[in-house]
């Protein structure tokens, strides 16, 4: 184990290797812990003001069949066929993801947060078929619809599985008082008519077990949307076998501190995100968990009434989340008394946050590194074992990982390389971009762009990021998509975009701008990124420059731009 020194640093009864997985695709995992923890609640939703709902690992089972007879018996979908989905963390997120699976297609987790032009862009690079949207976004759709592959569109509401008169309250404050439902004026059906649909195709027969004919470990099961190492917005493959070993993989690590039927994970970061995906979602509904879904966590207040009400034993979050709510007082002043661990991912923890943590709470905040096109988890610091501060930790059982030079060879320990990995968590390409997977896939090796540095215990540390992004509460910004659309203003002559620091956010945005117009704002810029932007992708700060550095062909200079002292600054 020489060229793995990080196995002896394993905590006692971790394996070097997932044993072989027992499931034969991710259905198959959720109907045996369905079968499992029958009565147990598997989500439970719990609303800022406090009212909750849940759904048990029956109930679960039973609606996600109904969906999967309903794409494939009402809709005609074939297997394969992508349906995307486009919701916050809520009741009916779970059951539309094992019904799409179940039914053999191939889900693509969708930002909710994204603009028309992004919904375009990803559901025409996936080919979607169909789109589940929570319906307070509606509005956006009579733009996309026509320019996208979509035929049927399927509306949730938040309230999916409420009480009715708790639904009907909830319901009239968002639409009648902070007018955040939009009328629906494009053709669409109801998540509960769908459901009924399904219902009644059970009842006449539908072939539940053909839907997965075929359907094994080397199939594709999503399409996760990432930059990767450029700009270029594409899907990850991740197959069945991916996403079930990445599970094994954390749930080996995790070891006997995870107790199967009793653990009470609180999930606010959000479950189209591949971390809380595969972490939160997949790995405590295979070890029969009960998953706390906070719809959305800002502010921090939202999660108050969750950790009051609930006897919450693991929680994952970013560093600008764990520090939000050390900075509330209600949380430093109760903090959870049930709670076991916690783990952070998505960008880096700051170690003052990680001690804060551990003297509230009592309990430790681990950090771990992964990526989207490795389902996502790669590194981390194992929970009871050593932690070293400012390390990603050490590679999960079943991967290698290396630090290798501009060759592909390794590099001495101690020395900085790209960070590359192998293992049965890796992506099987990027969707329909053979050339992007064979310039990240090399040799078996899927090599990350992020420079390490590994030290003689095995223990990595990311001494620098893939070039030029930027990491925003955990999401990637590509500059060279703000760039191209502030470009499209016409008072812009040229535009640079590079990362900044940001004690909130981790980093922020920030654009150096070369004006055409000289009468030229801040606000109006921001206003026109706004309409094609999510918001996490809008600069927050904006620099007026007469010139920007560029190299002898008149490339931008970015890394000038991030040591060059400004003259002029805006700040949003």
């Amino acid at each position: 184990m020489s060229d793995r020194p990080w196995v002896s640093h394993y905590v006692e009864g971790t394996r070097p290797e997932i044993p072989p997985i027992p499931f034969r695709n991710l259905p198959d995992m959720a109907r045996q812990s369905a079968a499992r923890y029958a009565s147990s609640t598997a989500f439970t939703q719990c609303m800022p003001n406090g009212m909750t709902a849940g759904l048990t690992y029956s109930q679960v089972d039973r609606l996600s069949d109904e969906f999967a007879a309903y794409l494939r018996g009402r809709l005609g979908l074939d297997p394969g066929d992508r349906v995307a989905i486009q919701m916050p963390n809520c009741l009916a997120y779970p059951v539309v993801v094992l019904g799409i699976l179940k039914a053999g297609c191939v889900l693509v987790n969708t930002n909710p947060l994204y603009t028309p032009p992004e919904m375009v862009h990803q559901f025409s690079d996936a080919g979607a078929r169909v789109l589940v949207i929570i319906d307070m976004f509606g509005d956006r759709l009579p733009a996309v619809l026509p320019k996208t592959p979509v035929e049927t569109v399927v509306t949730v509401r938040i309230t999916e599985f409420f009480p009715t008169l708790q639904a009907a309250i909830v319901r009239a404050v968002l639409k009648y008082v902070k007018k955040q439902i939009p009328p629906l004026t494009v053709p669409h059906t109801p998540f509960q008519d769908a459901l009924s649909f399904g219902r009644e195709r059970l009842k006449s027969g539908a072939d539940l077990k053909g839907y997965l004919d075929g359907v094994e470990h080397d199939t594709l099961a999503a399409l996760q949307y990432t930059g990767g190492t450029t700009g270029v917005s594409k899907g990850a493959m991740l197959s069945h076998g991916n996403l079930l070993a990445n599970t094994a993989q954390m749930l080996e690590m995790a070891g006997s501190r995870l107790q199967p039927g009793s653990e009470v994970v609180l999930t606010a970061l959000p479950l189209y995100h591949i971390f809380a995906f595969t972490v939160n979602f997949l790995g405590f509904y295979q070890s029969g968990g009960h998953n706390v879904l906070i719809p959305s966590p800002r502010p921090p207040s939202n999660l108050r009434k969750a950790w009051e009400q609930f006897p919450v034993t693991w929680f994952t979050g970013v560093n600008t989340l764990f520090n939000a709510l050390l900075n509330e007082p209600w949380f430093a002043q109760n903090p959870p008394r049930t709670l076991k661990a916690s783990a952070a991912g998505g960008t880096a923890l700051h170690g003052s946050v990680a001690k804060r943590w551990q003297e509230t709470t009592g309990t430790a905040v681990v950090e771990g590194y992964g990526l989207t096109e490795t389902s996502p988890v790669v590194t981390f610091n194992p929970i009871g074992g050593r932690v070293k501060e400012g390390s990603i930790g050490i590679p999960v059982p079943s991967t290698d990982v290396r630090c290798v030079d501009e060759t592909g060879e390794p590099v001495p320990t101690g020395e900085p390389g790209e960070l590359a990995t192998q293992g049965p968590q890796v992506m099987l390409g990027y969707w329909r971009r053979p050339e992007e997977t064979e310039r990240v896939l090399r040799n078996g090796w899927l090599h990350t762009g992020d420079v390490a540095v590994m030290d003689e215990d095995g223990y990595f540390r990311i001494v620098d990021r893939k070039k030029d992004m930027i990491l925003v509460s955990g999401f990637n910004v590509y500059p060279n998509e703000v760039e191209e659309c502030l470009a499209h203003h016409p008072g812009v002559q040229e535009v640079g975009v590079i990362g900044v620091p940001d004690d909130r956010t981790g980093e922020a945005v920030k654009a150096f701008v070369v004006r055409k117009d000289p009468g030229l704002t801040t606000e109006t810029l921001v206003a026109h990124a706004r309409e094609s932007l999510a918001p996490y992708k809008v600069p927050k700060q904006i620099e007026f420059r007469d010139e920007l550095p560029k190299t002898p062909i008149g490339k931008i200079l970015r890394k000038e731009l991030r040591v060059d002292p400004a003259p002029e600054r805006e700040r949003v």
